[in-house]
């Protein structure tokens, strides 16, 4: 093996292993998802759909993304049409957008800075530049979604397509709320669960199946699987869907991640992963409840799910610098636009904070305490060297997923 290559995997691998993953859209898969990837269906070429491919040789191709499809059919209890193939989530959302739209319709996603995600709306990528945007925000005291707020907005706006999900908001979503509303102003409701997902599956956040129109997610944040996407559609749109994954958007899929996303809905299926799931938010909740603790600002006042933001400028620091800062101790979390924030998007005021891969190595609540000790003498300037090893110390306890 390319030995430049093999060393530098190597000190990623000891990183990993010495560090403590804050940021909520990383996990670590397992050993059967890393071989699945790994494996020889990377050399396949498989434009095309099963039994309907433009070229030959596609048999086990073919029987492995049905596999796949059942698998994940099977995990979120849904009769909804699915593709498997998007590359990504914001391929996957952008396939939804060239599906079922025309440039210069109007669509009506979340704010950015109040928890949204790139693909909804914002100015600067394809989905702003390619049609109308209307957003919508949380409240201003309670930093959660007001929908009635949501349902005003529509109705003056009148969008043919409202999205809801989001990247860093850390409460419920309702998705039935959401679904009377574009019900009333007869508007296609779109659901981004890419952060979510494991804990929809699981039931422990509520299902927009049923209620959206069509449902996209990432395979690597809380399902634990390869990085990659899935439609899910009602079968109405099922055609046009199809079509703007390819040829509209992609080629031939990656086979070996089809495969891999098969493996981990095999995965999520199983009773331990709802386990896993109950641990993430009971982590997340200690680790918000302790940071509150310390006199830190949890934006909404804590959360439901997998991640927190916190309010940095009570330590003196922007998002940007509390970034840094805690990287430099092997501690990697993410500056965030907190709701209402007045520094750019690449500075920010907040940190966003998520605990799907601490608990993947099994960090249960007595760690969350730790880690939030880390972050506050990090932050508040404690010296970096001492805590740096007492963080790899501390993190080397816990196994590695996927090491050998």
């Amino acid at each position: 093996m390319d030995k430049q290559i093999t060393n530098l995997i190597g000190e990623e691998v000891q990183r990993q292993r010495e560090g403590i993953e804050l940021i909520p859209s990383e996990n670590y898969v397992s050993r059967e998802v890393l071989q699945a990837m790994g494996s020889f269906l990377t050399n396949k070429y498989s434009e095309g759909y099963v039994k309907k491919r433009y070229y030959g040789g596609n048999r086990v191709i073919d029987e492995i993304e049905a596999l796949a499809i059942a698998r994940v059919k099977k995990l979120f209890s849904t009769s909804y049409h699915v593709n498997i193939q998007p590359y990504s989530g914001s391929p996957a959302n952008t396939a939804v957008y060239f599906a079922l739209l025309h440039f210069g319709d109007k669509i009506m996603g979340m704010k950015l800075d109040h928890g949204g995600h790139i693909t909804h709306g914002l100015p600067v990528s394809f989905s702003g530049k390619a049609y109308k945007v209307v957003s919508y925000g949380v409240n201003k005291k309670t930093e959660v979604i007001d929908y009635e707020d949501v349902r005003a907005l529509a109705k003056k706006e009148k969008p043919k397509l409202i999205i809801c999900g989001a990247t860093a908001y850390s409460r419920i979503i309702d998705f039935k709320k959401f679904a009377q509303i574009a019900q009333e102003v007869g508007a296609i409701l779109m659901a981004d669960i890419s952060h979510i997902a494991g804990l929809v599956a699981t039931g422990l956040h509520p299902s927009p199946f049923g209620y959206a129109d069509v449902v996209t997610t990432t395979t690597h944040k809380t399902l634990r699987g390869p990085r990659g996407a899935v439609i899910f559609c009602k079968s109405k749109y099922k055609d046009a869907i199809d079509r703007a994954v390819f040829p509209g958007l992609q080629g031939g899929p990656h086979n070996h991640i089809t495969a891999a996303k098969a493996v981990c809905f095999a995965e999520a299926s199983k009773p331990s992963f709802k386990t896993y799931c109950r641990q993430i938010i009971s982590n997340c909740k200690c680790l918000s409840s302790e940071l509150e603790r310390y006199g830190r600002r949890v934006i909404s006042g804590g959360t439901d799910n997998h991640l927190l933001l916190v309010d940095v400028r009570s330590y003196g620091l922007n998002g940007s610098k509390a970034q840094k800062i805690l990287d430099n101790v092997n501690i990697s979390v993410n500056k965030n636009t907190i709701p209402l924030d007045t520094l750019a998007p690449h500075i920010a005021s907040g940190i966003r904070i998520g605990t799907p891969a601490v608990t993947s190595r099994g960090m249960k609540e007595k760690d969350m305490l730790k880690i939030a000790d880390f972050i506050e003498r990090a932050l508040s300037g404690k010296r970096q060297e001492i805590l740096k090893k007492e963080v790899a110390t501390f993190a080397k306890q816990f196994k590695l997923p996927g090491a050998l």
